[in-house]
């Protein structure tokens, strides 16, 4: 045999090893996730006449939690309720995380008319089962 044909026979041979390894293994498998959520219901009704919600949904059962503070009062905006309501998502966000749960995406919307609306975020959690 010659050295071009050996080299070419090697070089089949190869490739052939590579296609039948790579062909026939297994597909990878999904990881299967549990989901955990939490609302934010943030309500921006002058004068603090709105009602601000937490809303946890785990494994089909929905709670209402802890309850947020309106961002107006009758003075306007009130900043130390923004506060106040972002300590205690964050606070939530890492209670989870500290559980094993990833923060997997958030969702946010607002829906407004004159003078009244609200801000919703979704928080979505997940944790491998």
């Amino acid at each position: 045999m010659t050295t071009n044909f050996r080299s070419i026979l090697l070089g089949a041979g190869f490739a052939a090893a590579l296609f039948a390894g790579y062909s026939f293994r297994p597909a990878p498998q999904a990881t299967p996730y549990t989901y955990r959520q939490f609302s934010t219901i943030e309500s921006v009704i002058p004068g603090g006449l709105g009602r601000s919600r937490v809303i946890v949904s785990d494994e089909g059962d929905q709670e209402v939690g802890k309850d947020l503070l309106n961002f107006y009062s009758l003075a306007g905006i009130n900043f130390k309720n923004v506060a106040n309501n972002d300590r205690v998502i964050v606070d939530a966000i890492n209670r989870y995380t500290a559980e094993g749960w990833e923060l997997y995406e958030v969702t946010a919307g607002v829906q407004s008319t004159d003078n009244t609306g609200i801000f919703l975020t979704r928080y979505l959690f997940r944790k491998p089962v």
